[in-house]
């Protein structure tokens, strides 16, 4: 994305990947939740992201060792001219899918045309920008892509999994379905249990077995995702050895949970990882549709609601940090950074728009005395509340028209409802009548899909390379677009003004001044309540499930992991 990749040109394998690792073997992954579909790149259903990652394969292959770096795979060549407005893909002659056809430019322009037509709002949005895309032999596809502003398109063209046109429905790929994708990549799919399991095998065929991006990647025999409805049923049958790899995000698990027979014997390893990714954001998510929400005092107030402090120490063991920034614990992050010059300038067309406190980067969210009940913080909020036109009567939060403050936070797991419910007891000491639902994974989605919800918890994971991703969350088209991810509504034509920088940005200083802007621009908002994130990333496994010893710097690549051989009973 900026300046130059790091491999050379005749690099054998990825630096993370261990061309030595055993293969064969079976390892099973889990999911919490459900699944209706096998087809993630849609508007309708629910679906794993297994397929694409596993069965398909992308013009591009992006590296976990730089921040935005993607090298060839089903292409062999690429061309794009300085200004980024031409691009050029030449395919592999060696590459096939899974049915023995080869790989063809006639499906990269199948795939994108599906995608910009019936694809979810992100790739319609992307891909719309492309002004022309052309088959210009077998093995050739060229794209034209306007002015080149969007800098970051031609990586988003090359991670697009690429569908089989003589194998794929056009007319019903929008719908839900089980029926697999035929894909070029390493695994076919072998069984679906809906709702239940979606089993792959590693293909004896595949056509890149000696690739240097795919050496040492995806070691497995069979890998095999199993659904499970509750994250306390999820994590027992972790314990019961029934998956091999967890993710742990729950402090209270992390410090006390693991106290069990199967750790202490070594069949379950603990691991501290350490990422150079920003740590994202986890907040309360305001849905700024809803008029209750629609006035910035307001959301602000209840943003000082907030007992950090409290909840950290008494739910959570002490171990989270307090989110003050999408970016937090890296130099895009605009917490305690005055903006320089080049914000600004962005910031020209926009005056007024920032308070002083943000510009030059004093904002932090507000701290309390850990009490649970900081009166000095409910004062403060009880303040912008009046000035919003709330004011407490007889115990109750009313605005002029007599109506009370009441909303409700929708929850999909315990540990969100634990926090939700404590969040509520907080709002309530001023009158404000919060309910928390708890509702299950699939009402859950399509209710965010529509936006039929007042507040929720959601997470943000950051890249070291922010970009088009960001306009499906924030960029005001998608406010109104079902099945954005633009939960919170947002509709600021300074944040679009931002978003069209990052995008733009031909050097590394320009860049990071817009995801700064960006970043103050969200806070300035008041679009969350910014809770919490974790420095570290907690990996717990099975003492079989093998990794290398070279971790990559900027997330976990899963196409790394192996399985230890059993040991032979002959011996």
């Amino acid at each position: 994305m900026h300046g130059e990749p790091a491999l050379p040109r005749d690099f054998a394998h990825l630096p993370y990947a261990d061309p030595n690792a055993p293969k064969g073997g079976r390892i099973v992954f889990a999911l919490q939740g459900t699944f209706d579909s096998l087809n993630p790149l849609v508007v309708l259903g629910v679906a794993p992201d297994a397929v694409p990652r596993y069965v398909q394969q992308s013009l591009l292959f992006r590296s976990a060792d730089e921040p935005f770096t993607a090298y060839g795979l089903l292409a062999s060549r690429v061309e794009l001219n300085e200004a980024r407005t031409e691009l050029a893909f030449e395919i592999d002659p060696r590459a096939t899918f899974s049915d023995g056809a080869p790989v063809t430019a006639d499906d990269v322009l199948f795939t994108y045309e599906i995608l910009k037509a019936k694809g979810k709002p992100f790739h319609r949005a992307s891909l719309g920008r492309v002004t022309q895309a052309r088959a210009v032999s077998t093995r050739r596809i060229a794209f034209s892509l306007g002015d080149g502003s969007n800098r970051e398109l031609p990586l988003v063209i090359g991670a697009m999994p690429i569908f089989a046109r003589h194998a794929t429905d056009a007319e019903r790929f929008g719908e839900t379905s089980f029926r697999p994708a035929l894909g070029s990549g390493p695994y076919l799919v072998s069984e679906v249990r809906p709702g239940e399991s979606l089993t792959l095998k590693r293909r004896d065929d595949f056509w890149a077995e000696d690739h240097p991006l795919t050496r040492g990647l995806y070691n497995a025999g069979e890998l095999r995702f199993d659904f499970y409805r509750d994250a306390n049923s999820l994590f027992e049958a972790f314990k019961a050895g029934l998956y091999d790899v967890r993710l742990e995000g729950d402090p209270t698990r992390w410090t006390t949970g693991y106290d069990v027979p199967a750790v202490h014997d070594g069949r379950i390893v603990l691991e501290t990882l350490r990422f150079d990714t920003p740590k994202g954001m986890t907040g309360l998510v305001f849905n700024t549709r809803r008029p209750l929400f629609a006035d910035i005092r307001v959301r602000e107030a209840l943003g000082m609601l907030f007992d950090f402090e409290w909840v950290n120490r008494n739910l959570f063991h002490g171990v989270y940090r307090r989110a003050g920034s999408f970016f937090s614990g890296s130099e895009l992050s605009a917490q305690g950074v005055p903006a320089d010059a080049r914000e600004l300038g962005l910031l020209a067309p926009f005056p007024g728009l920032l308070r002083e406190d943000m510009l030059n980067g004093r904002w932090s969210p507000p701290a309390t005395d850990g009490s649970g009940r900081d009166r000095e913080q409910a004062r403060k909020a009880l303040d912008l509340l009046k000035a919003a036109g709330w004011s407490l009567r007889e115990g109750e939060l009313r605005d002029g028209r007599d109506q009370p403050f009441a909303f409700e936070i929708t929850v999909t797991s315990r540990p969100q409802e634990r926090l939700a419910l404590n969040y509520a007891k907080s709002l309530g000491r001023l009158g404000i009548a919060v309910s928390v639902r708890l509702i299950d994974d699939v009402q859950y989605w399509r209710r965010l899909s529509t936006f039929d919800f007042d507040m929720i918890q959601w997470t943000w994971p950051a890249s070291a390379s922010p970009g088009n991703e960001q306009i499906g969350r924030w960029g005001s088209a998608n406010a109104g677009r079902q099945g954005s991810l633009n939960y919170a509504g947002v509709a600021s034509p300074a944040i679009d003004a931002a978003l069209a920088a990052i995008l733009s940005a031909r050097d590394r200083p320009d860049f990071v001044a817009a995801v700064r802007l960006l970043d103050r621009l969200l806070i300035a908002g008041f679009y969350v309540v910014p809770l919490y994130y974790l420095p570290e990333t907690w990996l717990a496994h099975g003492r079989d499930i093998v990794l290398p010893a070279r971790k990559p710097a900027y997330f976990l690549s899963t196409e790394v992991f192996a399985r230890r051989p059993a040991p032979n009973p002959a011996n």
